[in-house]
């Protein structure tokens, strides 16, 4: 009898979904796509104006999920489960993405210094005829940050490629004083709910 194929196709760049799919056991191939700056990107991740960050984060996750199941019946590979995320952060109504900069990162993280902001996150997952998709919103309340503690950490690489301009994995697990929701979905996976979605797409999953 031929063996069942649990594999996935991650439609992610994000080296934390990796880890986080890695972690929940779930075997996976890296359907890349482009984020090219001279012929544009495959999925564009700009806000549509008067978005909220609900809809903005569930649009650009499902608009990759079906982005990268066309790749996979264009390119005739096996038909497995795609899955795609997108994170955003959200305070006050506005929607923080990366910082371009360095001056970028530090207004954003003056902005959240002493508050409590949501992160989103959306996953969807796309097989066959199938999408099924769920959006998680963790609170985060960040302690009052000194200047030198905000100019050190943008010092480093952690905030240019994620939301917010801060990735509570890494050294900015220091800023934060409290979360309600999910740690994993404030890292860019929400585990229970992708386990969910995963079971749905007939991948098994203790």
């Amino acid at each position: 009898m031929k063996p069942i194929d649990r594999k996935i196709y991650l439609a992610s760049k994000s080296p934390r979904r990796r880890e986080l799919l890695r972690q929940i056991g779930v075997e996976f191939e890296l359907l890349m796509l482009r984020n090219d700056a001279l012929r544009g990107p495959d999925v564009t991740e700009i806000t549509h104006p008067g978005e909220r960050a609900e809809d903005y984060v569930a649009r650009v996750s499902r608009e990759k999920a079906a982005f990268a199941w066309s790749m996979v019946q264009s390119r005739r590979l096996t038909m497995r489960p795609v899955l795609a995320a997108d994170t955003t952060v959200t305070i006050d109504g506005d929607i923080l993405g990366k910082p371009a900069n360095k001056t970028e990162a530090i207004a954003m993280l003056e902005r959240l210094s002493g508050r409590t902001h949501q992160v989103l996150t959306s996953v969807a997952v796309r097989h066959m005829d199938m999408i099924e998709q769920v959006t998680q919103v963790s609170e985060v309340r960040f302690a009052t940050l000194s200047a030198a503690s905000i100019a050190a950490y943008c010092a480093t690489q952690e905030p240019y490629d994620k939301a917010g301009g801060y990735g509570i994995q890494g050294l900015a697990a220091l800023f934060v004083e409290h979360i309600d929701g999910s740690h994993s979905g404030i890292m860019g996976l929400p585990l229970y709910e992708t386990a969910k979605l995963l079971r749905k797409a007939g991948i098994a999953l203790p």
